[in-house]
């Protein structure tokens, strides 16, 4: 487990600062007219390469506002609050709703507003590019009165600021593989089972010699439960294991196995010769950690902010010699600080990266940078014919900590599960 005083958000991409023709309407107990004019807003995304069932980050940045301090009277720090919506286009549609802190500079009378920031989520429903545009907002601000300063796009929506490109969710791969024993002499017959499968679809079954295959194959047709039964004489004394695949062709992805099997080689030693028997003995599936404590970078109270840091490195070993590949995710408390103060699970992100050790069989491949929360992916192997190798796993790490969390430490745990 990994514990730090304050653990973090990935950053946001890069986004485009964009100008939209606004119309805003003062609090009437000014009697001012409406004001049309331009605004400038940024909206940006974390992450921007999601999953479909993935939640993103969405950041809106309202740099000028059309619309000034509605009142001769000077506005102190910290009474404006501002709320506006996010426009959602291409593949996925709709409005995301942010907020923002109560937290601005002074303000002199009918001076104009300070840059304003907004913070949202919306959950991933479809694959495809989804466009971002600011949308309109309102600027309420609590002194004296309480008072709203409410602007509209005047042309929806807004020119793009942002875009991300989602791809489909990761299904998992239902299909399994038994077989009757682990071994048998040449012109054995095996028996495999498999399960899972497509409802009525032709199965191969086949022996494989690491991750070239043998002449040694036959057929199966799932039946309506999706399950088959097979009987595969094996001959090849190199064989390694068994595999069962739907399709023209094997493709570990979607394939069932393979699952470890034996043939005895019994050939008769020649007179005066010796047979000589070496063997590779399987490890196991394991990791450790460079440290079990993350110091995180400090924030100023009033200011807040993404407090940083890197996640200790993990070493994985994946030294079993099977077919299966591995998966190490994460999950995340929330972290309490002085008085009982908590800042969410939910503010946590980061941005993972792995490395594979050269001549590993099996290639790492790093999770999608967002929030850990209860469940998100730090790093996987696939599964294939032939698995294993040495990896190493990172992350930066990222707290989004409010403005006014009370001065102390924060903790939290950070806990990885290798599977």
């Amino acid at each position: 487990m990994v514990g730090g005083g304050a653990v973090l958000a990935a950053p946001a991409q890069a986004a485009t600062a964009v100008d939209f023709d606004t119309h805003c309407i003062p609090p009437a107990v000014v009697g001012l007219p409406p004001i049309d004019g331009v605004s400038n807003a940024t909206v940006t995304a974390v992450p921007t390469n999601p999953k479909v069932g993935d939640t993103v980050t969405v950041t809106y940045t309202l740099t000028k506002a059309a619309a000034s301090n509605p009142t001769d009277i000077a506005l102190p720090a910290d009474v404006v609050t501002p709320r506006a919506s996010v426009a959602l286009g291409g593949a996925q549609t709709g409005a995301v709703a942010v907020t923002g802190p109560k937290s601005n500079p002074p303000i002199p009378g009918k001076g104009a507003f300070p840059a304003l920031v907004m913070t949202g989520t919306f959950v991933v429903t479809a694959p495809g590019a989804i466009t971002l545009s600011p949308g309109d907002y309102t600027i309420h601000t609590s002194y004296i009165l309480e008072l709203d300063t409410v602007c509209t796009v005047i042309t929806p929506p807004a020119p793009v600021s942002e875009t991300v490109t989602a791809s489909p969710a990761t299904t998992p791969n239902p299909r399994t593989l038994a077989l009757g024993s682990a071994q048998g002499d040449p012109g054995t017959a095996v028996a495999v089972t498999g399960g899972h499968f497509t409802a009525g679809a032709a199965v191969t079954v086949l022996a494989v010699a690491g991750s070239n295959p043998t002449a040694d194959m036959t057929s199966a047709t799932a039946d309506a439960q999706g399950g088959f039964t097979a009987s595969l004489v094996v001959n090849d004394l190199a064989t390694t294991g068994i595999v069962a695949f739907e399709g023209a062709s094997y493709d570990p992805a979607t394939a069932a196995g393979p699952i470890a099997y034996k043939v005895n080689d019994n050939t008769p030693i020649p007179p005066g010769s010796q047979k000589l028997n070496a063997s590779v003995t399987a490890g196991t599936l394991s990791m450790t950690q460079a440290g079990d404590t993350v110091e995180m970078t400090p924030v100023n109270f009033g200011e807040g902010g993404s407090s940083t840091g890197a996640l200790r490195t993990v070493t994985v070993k994946d030294f079993r010699g099977g077919a299966a590949g591995w998966s190490l995710t994460g999950s995340v408390t929330d972290f309490k600080g002085p008085g009982g103060t908590v800042i969410g699970a939910d503010k946590l992100s980061w941005t993972p990266a792995c490395a594979t050790k050269a001549g590993s069989p099996s290639v790492c491949a790093a999770g999608s940078p967002g929030a850990v929360g209860t469940a998100a992916t730090l790093a996987t192997t696939p599964n294939g014919t032939v698995t294993g190798g040495e990896f190493t796993a990172d992350a930066g790490l990222s707290l989004n900590v409010p403005a006014y969390s009370a001065p102390g430490t924060y903790s939290g745990v950070l806990t990885l599960t290798l599977t």
